[in-house]
């Protein structure tokens, strides 16, 4: 996270409230959001099963077309 320039509370304001939880690879989960700040981040994470807990692997700012394609996704579910 620290390379990408994402803070842990950025990070904790996508993952409360994300725009979008899907499964990724391998048992992996993709969350994406919009932090306080107006940033748009994508988590990626894994479920810990014995906690009640979660591991982010990494966090990083969504720019350029994948910004793009997830705002169209956002809009064609009457989002805003």
């Amino acid at each position: 996270m620290y390379l990408h320039k994402v803070t842990e509370s950025e990070v904790k304001d996508v993952l409360e409230r994300p725009g979008e939880d899907r499964p990724g690879y391998e048992g992996t989960r993709i969350a994406i959001g919009q932090t306080r700040a107006g940033r748009y981040i994508r988590v990626i994470y894994v479920l810990e099963p014995q906690q009640d807990d979660m591991f982010v692997i990494t966090a990083y700012e969504l720019r350029g077309k994948p910004l793009i394609a997830y705002k169209r996704r956002r809009r064609e579910k009457g989002v805003k």
